[in-house]
């Protein structure tokens, strides 16, 4: 693909204290990598403070801004689909509203797209993150590889052919989404490479993916993949 575009997915629940701060720091990547074609798309899920103000200001002063509205929260997975559902560009990358990305990564990220249908991003450096999330992360890692039999070393951070997106169906809107499109993708015979990036240590010392309401619903999830999957390799091995 011969200079593939991005569209950046904004998702935000009430962030008005970063989500402006978000969107100047991929005005700045985005600067750094020069002439790249690009859409913003800002995501409003359900805040009840002025995110979305502050989104419509920021699409109203450039062009390539774009902004929805949930009317109520979805969820991470239900936010980031509403973007993807208006997105327009060759590769969808999440950037969620809190600015706690650094301009740095996202450079490095966007910089390997077109390598691959997938650009998998995990963090080089695991001690920017509390003993729980570390713990959380490579349990969950460690079992959606176990269940599927791959070797992928994180997948929250996924940067996928937006086209591809369109044949297969993600029916969460858990934090256990981009474990969805991931096996989905690579089930159906897509590339992917892999990079590490430098991060920042996280601003919340208690992550909200570690509720056990949340956790609950990647439970569910992971499940409810399992058997998808089954049944798919069943079928093709019947077919064939």
């Amino acid at each position: 693909m011969t200079n593939p575009s991005i569209s950046f997915i904004v998702p935000a629940l009430n962030e008005e204290e970063h989500i402006t701060g978000a969107i100047a720091t991929i005005l700045s990547a985005i600067e750094i990598l020069g002439t790249m074609e690009y859409e913003i798309v800002l995501v409003n899920d359900g805040s009840t403070d002025k995110t979305g103000e502050l989104m419509e200001e920021a699409a109203s002063n450039n062009t390539r801004i774009k902004v929805t509205h949930n009317p109520q929260n979805l969820g991470l997975g239900g936010a980031w689909k509403s973007g993807v559902a208006i997105a327009e560009k060759d590769y969808v990358m999440m950037v969620v509203g809190d600015n706690i990305m650094p301009v740095g990564d996202i450079v490095s990220v966007v910089k390997k797209i077109g390598e691959a249908d997938i650009i998998l991003f995990h963090l080089a450096n695991p001690r920017l993150r509390t003993w729980g999330r570390r713990i959380g992360s490579v349990g969950f890692v460690r079992v959606i590889n176990f269940l599927f039999g791959l070797k992928i070393k994180y997948y929250q951070g996924l940067v996928p052919r937006r086209e591809l997106l369109k044949k297969i169906k993600i029916k969460t809107n858990s934090y256990a989404f981009p474990a969805e499109v991931v096996v989905k993708l690579i089930k159906a015979g897509h590339s992917y490479t892999e990079l590490g990036i430098s991060g920042t240590p996280c601003r919340r010392d208690k992550s909200v993916a570690l509720q056990p309401r949340r956790l609950w619903m990647v439970f569910l999830t992971i499940l409810d993949l399992f058997k998808e999957v089954k049944e798919y390799e069943k079928k093709l091995s019947t077919e064939n």
